[in-house]
């Protein structure tokens, strides 16, 4: 039996893109610009913190990511501007489909970001579950001026622990670059397969599901070394007081703090952060932090 064209399997891809712009108004700091394609978008921002930093949830209606979907999500901000990302519950990577006639198995997410001279961008989402069986990339690229300040973290959860699903088979890969002044500060690059056993493998993650990274770069706020030590021995007191010294290491790099968390619980890793955020934002602003509501939620 011969298959003509018209009866092939359809190709399925889905194209998504959302581009941010923050400027600072004499209203505060807004959201100038949105253009968007596909399922991604956002609210209205809200202003918890009072009208100087403007919080958006980042909105992807179908709430996970299947074989042949590529998000594109860009934002920036502008001189002066203050912005806080974050999303409204976890992201997803599903199951990758096995049937290649219906399309690539890959399921992608790239975001970009730059942060301008004397601006402020938080990126805070909650965390990505790789479901067992995904195929699943994530980029980060941060483009920072020296006068800019970046906060951003990622909390990973490999398989699904809490129901006892294991990332048994599949493929995760993540690929973080963070540029200052245009010169690269941070190249973290993690590739998990079956066949590297590199979840499993002692000398690599030793079988701990939930992978947990928080970059802190200001360069202008922390000028000498005694600053920058300062918070360096503030976020690490924090880290044993809480008795998590076994799960979280905190590092000093080419001016970006680079804190991670290796462990079982989500949970745990998310309280942690936002302990080492409110820490962060004392020393840096003297201001407290303000957690976005749909985080109770």
């Amino acid at each position: 039996m011969t298959i003509t064209a018209s009866a092939q399997p359809q190709q399925r891809q889905w194209l998504a893109q959302l581009d941010l712009t923050f400027s600072q108004t004499a209203h505060g700091s807004r959201l100038s610009h949105i253009k968007r394609n596909g399922p991604l978008s956002v609210q209205k921002a809200f202003y918890p913190e009072g009208p100087d930093c403007a919080h958006v949830y980042l909105l992807h209606p179908p709430a996970g990511i299947v074989s042949g979907d590529e998000l594109y999500i860009t934002a920036k901000t502008e001189e002066n501007s203050q912005a806080l990302l974050t999303t409204p519950g976890a992201n997803r990577f599903y199951r990758a489909r096995e049937n290649a006639q219906i399309g690539h198995a890959l399921q992608l997410q790239d975001t970009a970001y730059t942060v301008t001279a004397n601006s402020r961008l938080e990126h805070l989402p909650q965390e990505t579950l790789i479901y067992p069986n995904a195929n699943a990339k994530n980029n980060l690229t941060v483009h920072v001026d020296k006068q800019g300040v970046y906060l951003g973290w990622d909390v990973i959860s490999l398989g699904l622990p809490a129901i006892g699903k294991e990332f048994e088979q599949g493929k995760f890969e993540q690929l973080t670059q963070i540029y200052i002044d245009n010169k690269l500060a941070i190249h973290d690059r993690l590739v998990i397969t079956p066949e590297n056993k590199l979840l499993l493998a002692r000398a690599g993650l030793a079988n701990k599901p939930i992978i947990g990274t928080f970059y802190i770069t200001a360069p202008s706020k922390l000028t000498d070394k005694l600053a920058q030590q300062d918070l360096l021995d503030a976020l690490r007191l924090q880290v044993e007081q809480a008795e998590l010294s076994q799960k979280v290491s905190i590092s000093l790099i080419e001016d970006v703090y680079v804190i991670r968390y290796l462990g079982q619980r989500s949970a745990e890793c998310k309280k942690i952060f936002i302990a080492l955020w409110q820490i962060t934002r004392q020393a840096l602003y003297q201001s407290q932090v303000a957690q976005p509501r749909i985080w109770l939620t």
